[in-house]
């Protein structure tokens, strides 16, 4: 079998060589790679107001803020003084104060007042000689992006749905208590849509069958961004756009299916944080349609009556087979197919863009030109209607397009005043929609329009 399909081993692996991808943590190989990368660590929406909120990434804990001038920061969570935690200080109208004695923190870390010291002893500046670690923030597409790496720092990616029109917007967060990386392979994995989304929810609705159709062909490519891949299915052929396009493993941390992108962030070795970003494009006859605030919301992940993971959802469904593979997935335990070979791509493409920071290279997608940094563009299956948008009536005559419009059907506990937004953007009332048919397909023929 060949290496790319099958590497090492005819019997699977005999050694984890992959363990290091799943480091996260400052002077790790993979640790100081993914610091080269922003990420996002929440909703624009979530700091309407000025506050300030806990947050842990790669494998450090800080503190987020928005102060009074509106602002952000984002610093260690303990005060140099005597460590207290900041999530509990209260925000000035430049920086977060401790609230233990006082001392005011900016931004770039730098201590601003030392009430006591400053009153006491004005003459020593105790103050000029304290700077708390302190990391760059900036706000893109209704989230709050963060780097924690070197300077000189590269750009927040602008992707091109970003900037996309007339749609209504909304994210939707998960702490998932597994590895970011066991994650980010499900971003590359074309079959398990069959199996874990399609033909799961045949057995949940009750029923043995018919299963959906069946792969028969899957392909993988690196583009500068990420990777693309492939498939044909038994009701499907070399003709239809999720072969001749496909879908995007997007660099470094996400899957990008064309009306929503799912953003892996890793909290620390043991815990993701998931980010669902969803568009969805209104009737024509709604435009123009501008949305003010992109909402962001909590999905649960266990059911309270049962104890048990929530099924009944396309991303709830992905987070059971992560977190099924443990806290850390032992690779040295897996037997690889020819499916895989996406996996295998990905995973040798990041072990070489650690060989490339230690080389002191930029590793892959890294974005450092301003004028290329301008609605990046993606490969798309269905680009045509993200963007020119369909008539209410197509909406309500194509499957998929009516399917989302009788439910939220990527996570659960969508809250009742997003919901309702929703279908005002959209121009339609629940009672004009049937209860949803359990059985949801996502990968159907895409219409060739």
């Amino acid at each position: 079998m060949p290496d790319d399909i099958m590497p090492d081993a005819p019997r699977g692996e005999t050694s984890d060589r992959w363990a290091a991808l799943t480091q996260t943590g400052a002077g790790t190989p993979m640790g100081e790679l993914l610091r080269r990368y922003w990420w996002p660590i929440d909703g624009v929406s979530e700091f309407d107001e000025p506050g300030a909120k806990p947050v842990r990434l790669l494998g450090e804990d800080l503190v987020l803020y928005k102060d009074l001038g509106g602002r952000y920061g984002l610093l260690d969570r303990h005060c140099r003084h005597r460590r207290a935690d900041l999530s509990y200080g209260f925000v000035e109208a430049c920086g977060l104060r401790c609230n233990y004695h006082g001392w005011l923190y900016d931004a770039d870390g730098r201590c601003l007042a030392q009430p006591y010291e400053d009153m006491a002893h004005p003459e020593a500046r105790l103050r000029d000689e304290v700077r708390i670690k302190a990391y760059p923030v900036e706000e893109l597409g209704g989230l709050i992006w963060a780097y924690l790496g070197p300077e000189p720092r590269p750009l927040v990616p602008d992707w091109e749905f970003f900037s996309w029109q007339n749609g209504f917007r909304q994210i939707v967060k998960a702490e998932i208590p597994c590895n970011w990386f066991q994650c980010q392979e499900n971003s590359i994995d074309p079959v398990h849509f069959e199996w874990t989304h399609s033909n799961w929810s045949v057995r949940l609705a009750g029923a043995a069958g018919p299963y959906a159709p069946r792969h028969v062909k899957v392909d993988f490519s690196e583009f500068e961004y990420g990777f693309q891949y492939r498939r044909i299915r038994t009701d499907t052929d070399e003709a239809d756009r999720l072969w001749t396009v496909g879908r995007v493993c997007l660099w470094p941390n996400a899957l990008f299916v064309g009306g929503h992108v799912e953003f892996r962030v890793p909290i620390d070795d043991d815990n993701t944080l998931s980010f669902c970003w969803h568009f969805s494009r209104v009737p024509r006859e709604r435009e123009p349609y501008v949305q003010n605030s992109i909402p962001t919301w909590q999905g649960p992940i266990i059911d309270p009556r049962t104890g048990r993971w929530i099924t009944t959802h396309v991303m709830n469904q992905d987070f059971i087979t992560w977190v099924g593979q443990g806290r850390v997935a032992d690779r040295s335990k897996e037997y690889l197919g020819p499916s895989d070979r996406g996996i295998v791509m990905m995973r040798r493409r990041f072990l070489n863009d650690i060989e490339a920071v230690r080389q002191g290279r930029d590793p892959k997608a890294i974005i450092r030109d301003p004028a290329v940094n301008r609605a990046i563009a993606l490969p798309i299956a269905d680009r045509k209607p993200m963007i020119e948008g369909f008539s209410r009536t197509e909406i309500e005559n194509d499957p998929l397009s009516r399917r989302g419009l009788q439910g939220y059907i990527f996570q659960t506990g969508q809250p009742a005043e997003v919901r309702e937004a929703f279908l005002a953007a959209m121009g339609f009332s629940e009672a004009e929609l049937a209860p949803p048919d359990d059985r949801f397909d996502p990968l159907a023929p895409v219409a060739r329009t």
